[in-house]
């Protein structure tokens, strides 16, 4: 998976310690970096409303394929 240059590890961090502590259903476009909302913790694929890939995930889906690489 090739996550764009502006997701970073602290971005994705923060992003899921938010999902744990607010309402929020944070995720990231993977193409063009876009910050989602509404996007579920295992979510894959999903379409983005800013560049309209279909490379949205879920933040706790990009941290665990972030520690895996």
């Amino acid at each position: 998976m090739e996550i764009h240059s502006s997701v970073t590890l602290k971005r994705v961090m923060d992003a899921a310690n938010r999902r744990q502590t607010t309402l929020d259903d944070p995720g990231f476009c993977l193409h063009c970096g876009a910050d989602a909302e509404g996007v579920e913790p295992d979510a894959q694929e999903y379409k983005c409303e800013i560049c309209g890939e279909t490379s949205v995930y879920g933040a706790e889906e990009i941290l665990m394929h972030m520690e895996l690489s």
